[in-house]
């Protein structure tokens, strides 16, 4: 039986905006908290950034739900022997339940210290050398580590959780799926795709979560929620590799400026018919996930989640 889950998103929202979410969400029925980790947003219109780690902290407070981190980088902008600490950290605060969702990044928020964008080969070096070195840390005991992309010496963490967060790892095509598999205690993808998840399956993952997610624009008129997500989130439409290797919001804003009303609603579910949301997550289900969780775009939070609790989640496949 899958569980659902409420996506916040700090590319689009401020802490408190977050926080309240978060308290919405667990009172509309949702079993689980998902947020995501960016220095930038992907638009200045989106226009937020709160540093993800201060708002597990403050999540753990808020709302006592498990958090999942869609996605964190551990490679390129912070060392993972310092999101070991942070993810740690995190695990306690939630009382054990908080999950390290980590990728190989996007340039967007990962180029901003002036180094190279790696290959995305390399990037996947990375992230296996990351994931040892995280594993490594959770153990709790001193770890000293030489490899070819990370140096760690005399490390030790002393704020740990009974047991280690489960390491998540996203991935959007076959190869990547197959890492996932290999190096994850789960996966995460945002397409309902069945092949994916039987590349991971096949490749270590069998019985392992497979977490992903949605977005829908709700608001009674639809042609409204239409350019509502057209205009925060057209960025979702852009075909290829474009989201892991433009730099910057403005390089995406003049990517999204070609995305239309038919392709958005292609994507992202609109206005308030719940028979769609449903359909959209029954493609999750239908794909084999084993935790979905969906986000809104746009003002309408309050709506969404008295619209959710009525009309949505009784109706939930199971």
């Amino acid at each position: 039986m899958p569980e659902y889950g409420y996506f916040l998103s700090c590319e689009e929202f401020q802490p408190q905006q977050l926080l309240d979410q978060a308290r919405l969400a667990q009172r509309a029925g949702f079993e689980r908290l998902a947020i995501s980790d960016h220095y930038h947003p992907w638009t200045d219109k989106q226009g937020s950034s709160p540093f993800v780690w201060s708002m597990i902290g403050a999540l753990s407070q808020a709302a006592p739900l498990p958090v999942t981190t869609l996605v964190t980088c551990p490679t390129v902008r912070v060392h993972p022997a310092v999101i070991a600490q942070a993810a740690a950290t995190s695990a306690v605060l939630t009382g054990g339940r908080f999950q390290l969702g980590v990728g190989t990044g996007e340039a967007l928020n990962e180029h901003i210290l002036g180094g190279r964008w790696p290959a995305f080969g390399e990037r996947a070096d990375m992230l296996e050398e990351a994931v040892t070195v995280l594993r490594r840390l959770f153990a709790g005991g001193i770890v000293d580590h030489d490899g070819p992309h990370y140096t760690v010496q005399n490390a030790r963490l002393y704020t740990i959780p009974d047991e280690p967060a489960p390491i998540l790892v996203s991935a959007f095509g076959p190869d990547a799926a197959a890492l996932a598999g290999r190096i994850g205690d789960g996966f995460v993808t945002m397409q309902p795709d069945s092949e994916l998840v039987e590349r991971f399956a096949e490749a270590g993952g069998a019985g392992k979560p497979v977490v992903g997610g949605l977005k829908v624009c709700f608001d009674h008129d639809r042609e409204r929620a239409v350019r509502t997500a057209r205009e925060l989130w057209g960025i979702e439409s852009l075909p290829g590799e474009l989201n892991q290797i433009l730099p910057t919001p403005r390089h995406f804003e003049q990517a999204a400026s070609v995305v239309t009303d038919e392709m958005v609603q292609k994507g992202i579910t609109c206005g308030d018919d719940a028979d769609a949301v449903l359909e959209a997550v029954q493609k999750f289900v239908d794909a084999g996930f084993t935790e979905i969780h969906i986000g809104n775009i746009g003002p309408h939070s309050e709506e969404f989640f008295d619209f959710y609790r009525e009309a949505v989640a009784p109706r939930l496949p199971s």
